[in-house]
């Protein structure tokens, strides 16, 4: 069987973070009006810390102990945020404290939800805890449709930056996607804690949409979609910006309960490439720790995709490959069809309700897709379907009464 996997995927030219330099100066909301205080909207005071920041040069604007509620506020040149042990920054569940401005939502540039928190265009700035960003999605899902504006706000989001770090934070509750890095370079996440509701929909953990460079680490995600989602467009449009996301490194990190573990897609147009996922565990009914999802309207390749070292205990399934992903009314298919390609997964190891499914697209087959020493247990097999050079030999199943692995492709030459 003709090999294609690139034996270089697993070596990454991902620069090491470089500590941010702090101006020193230090802006507490409470000194420009802020108020601990449900019925207080902070949006104003908050923006004017910021302001002031930014005017003097750049320093780190502190939200203190207490809950602070608030609509959407900008980053500004040199300026970072940080939410003090017992602090908390609430957004409001009102939508007219949230602008719509350009931006990217599932893979199209529009006019978006402005989130709670945005930096745009900035450079060399930090958001940082110990404390809680919470999004107040509880409310916001029990609204009723139609009381609501274009979207719900995402928590935070980071837009055309470069050079940021965003750590120690516990993120809540979101009323749409977490933590959204979109056309960033060079961006450290870590530490962070993550969860929502698991009534809340959209409410994914984190979402890199055509960045690079990014390193995820020591993160703990339980919520009510993909805990981490890696994008680069959708169709029509995700096909004109053509922005990949890659160089993408995700290690030692918790997925609870979510949709996936770490998905590739749906928005795959621009390309996804060169992304490791490494010494992480995955538990709580996570429904696929493993996960690559398409649709044939999307096209882009994804490609030179590692996960290693992970452990899996009680999760739904282990893998998900799924070309034809949820085809919901479904767009016209793109003159390139998606391609899935060079996948390596190694040292996948633990007990699984299902080992899951390979589905590609009988005209773009998902091709190459190499197991290492992986030992899963579960109670039903492996579905490989339009799938050409998928090396099983390094997967071990355990506990299938049924076939292990059963095959069928309609794959057209």
């Amino acid at each position: 069987m003709k090999k294609h996997y690139n034996t270089t995927l697993l070596i990454f030219l991902f620069v090491p973070f470089l500590c941010l330099a702090d101006k020193g100066r230090i802006y507490n909301v409470a000194d420009f009006g802020a108020r601990p205080d449900s019925l207080f909207l902070n949006t104003v005071p908050i923006q004017k810390a910021i302001d002031k920041c930014a005017v003097d040069g750049g320093g780190t604007v502190v939200i203190p102990k207490g809950a602070y509620v608030s609509g959407s506020v900008f980053l500004k040149k040199n300026v970072s945020l940080k939410i003090d042990k017992d602090g908390v920054l609430k957004g409001s569940v009102h939508p007219e404290d949230y602008p719509q401005i350009p931006t990217r939502w599932e893979g199209e540039e529009k006019e978006w939800t402005a989130c709670l928190i945005n930096a745009i265009g900035l450079d060399n700035i930090k958001l940082t805890g110990p404390g809680t960003i919470d999004g107040s999605g509880d409310v916001w899902t029990a609204k009723p449709r139609g009381t609501l504006k274009q979207g719900k706000p995402r928590l935070i989001g980071f837009q055309n930056c470069t050079h940021v770090e965003i750590s120690g934070l516990r993120l809540k509750n979101q009323a749409c996607w977490g933590l959204f890095v979109l056309y960033c370079v060079d961006v450290e996440i870590n530490n962070l804690i993550i969860r929502a509701e698991h009534n809340i929909p959209s409410s994914d953990g984190i979402d890199i949409d055509s960045g690079n460079k990014i390193h995820i680490s020591d993160c703990d995600i339980d919520v009510n979609d993909d805990c981490i989602s890696i994008k680069s467009g959708k169709d029509e449009d995700g096909l004109r910006v053509n922005k990949p996301c890659e160089n993408i490194l995700i290690e030692k990190c918790r997925f609870g309960y979510g949709h996936g573990g770490v998905a590739m897609g749906s928005e795959t147009s621009g390309g996804i490439r060169n992304v490791m996922v490494q010494d992480c565990m995955a538990d709580s009914g996570n429904w696929a720790p493993i996960r690559f999802k398409s649709q044939p309207s999307r096209g882009g390749v994804v490609e030179n995709i590692s996960f290693k070292n992970l452990k899996l205990n009680g999760t739904r399934k282990a893998f998900e490959f799924n070309m034809a992903w949820r085809m919901v009314k479904p767009k016209p298919a793109a003159a390139v069809l998606p391609i899935v390609r060079n996948v390596v997964i190694s040292n996948v190891n633990g007990i699984v309700g299902e080992i899951g499914d390979i589905r590609g697209l009988p005209k773009s087959p998902i091709n190459g897709v190499m197991f290492i020493d992986c030992n899963l247990s579960a109670k039903k097999g492996l579905l490989i379907e339009d799938a050409i050079n998928v090396d099983t030999k390094g997967l071990k199943i355990s506990g299938v009464a049924g076939e292990m692995i059963t095959t069928r492709n309609t794959v057209e030459q």
